[in-house]
């Protein structure tokens, strides 16, 4: 028998626990299915979320799944591996990994994306430490020491000029970028910005006591840094909408999904809340998305009852 809900949230990260916990202060029966992978799992604490600072990404998770459960909300920790809308059009069926069907009347997709590094050697086995993605996130705690910037597109350059308010000694890697790709705006804010430009390939790190302390390029140069920072690939985890038929929207950062300023995506009682819908979603604003959509199903459910009834 599958099991009915009011609202299923998939995904268990800032955005789907903040959705639940609206919703369940609402007295929703609601369901979060969680598969355990949230984007924030290299970091070691989690900066500018006003008086979280400096929690740790996992004890964030766990306070919050501890607040879902006080108000009745169910997580399942598991794979939502296919969605399907009813035929009815007023429900969703969402098939786990373990084969298990749930049901509700509203989803909420709040299933994150996935950062694809670049291959260099030891790049992935330190992100998270001392090679980083976000001046927001880590900067202050990296301030004034030898910043790198790893290059992946000429979008980099504006990484590397964005870094330097935290360190005045920076070095963009220009690594498979050539430097012809660069702009005279781009080259004029490099240098007014006292940014140092270093063309050719990165092979490498040096790493001296778990600690980073330099780059080696392919002609066998090395420079001394501290601190690399680099742009992943972001990887939208878009296939519950895209089975469902949401409209996606193709950006510099991969398809995210077309939404209204609630999260409502084009396909009606779906919500996208978090990273699923835009590249720049950080912690808080993930958790900000998350409750407007999950007050915003609350809210359209009761009117839909009332006109019903």
């Amino acid at each position: 028998m599958t099991e009915q809900y009011e609202v299923i949230v998939v995904g268990g990260g800032a955005a789907g626990l903040s959705a639940a916990l609206v919703l369940g202060r609402a007295r929703r029966r609601t369901l979060v299915v969680d598969a355990g992978e949230p984007r924030n799992t290299p970091a070691a604490h989690m900066q500018g979320y006003l008086s979280r600072d400096g929690m740790s990404p996992a004890e964030f998770l766990a306070v919050g799944r501890e607040e879902i459960g006080r108000y009745g909300v169910e997580l399942v920790r598991g794979r939502a591996v296919d969605v399907t809308r009813d035929v009815d059009g007023r429900s969703f069926t969402v098939t786990l990994g373990d084969g298990r069907a749930v049901r509700a009347r509203r989803l909420v997709v709040a299933t994150g994306l996935k950062d694809e590094l670049p291959s260099v050697p030891g790049v992935a086995e330190r992100f998270g430490r001392d090679v980083l993605h976000c001046p927001y996130c880590h900067g202050w705690e990296v301030r004034d020491e030898p910043f790198g910037v790893l290059a992946t597109s000429p979008l980099s350059v504006h990484q590397a000029l964005m870094v330097s308010q935290w360190s005045k000694d920076v070095t963009l890697f220009l690594h498979t970028v050539t430097e012809d790709e660069l702009s005279d705006e781009d080259l004029r804010r490099l240098a007014a910005a006292g940014v140092s430009v270093a063309p050719g390939e990165v092979a490498g790190l040096l790493v001296e006591d778990d600690r980073l302390t330099g780059v080696t390029l392919a002609d066998g140069t090395t420079h001394a840094r501290s601190v690399l920072f680099t742009a992943p690939r972001p990887i939208p985890r878009t296939s519950l909408l895209e089975k469902l038929g949401a409209e996606l929207n193709e950006t510099p950062f991969g398809s995210y999904p077309v939404v209204d300023p609630t999260g409502l995506t084009t396909v009606p009682g779906v919500w996208a809340a978090g990273n699923a819908m835009g590249f720049s979603e950080q912690v808080i604003n993930a958790a900000s998305s998350g409750y407007r959509a999950g007050a915003t199903i609350n809210g359209e459910l009761l009117m839909t009852d009332l006109d019903a009834a």
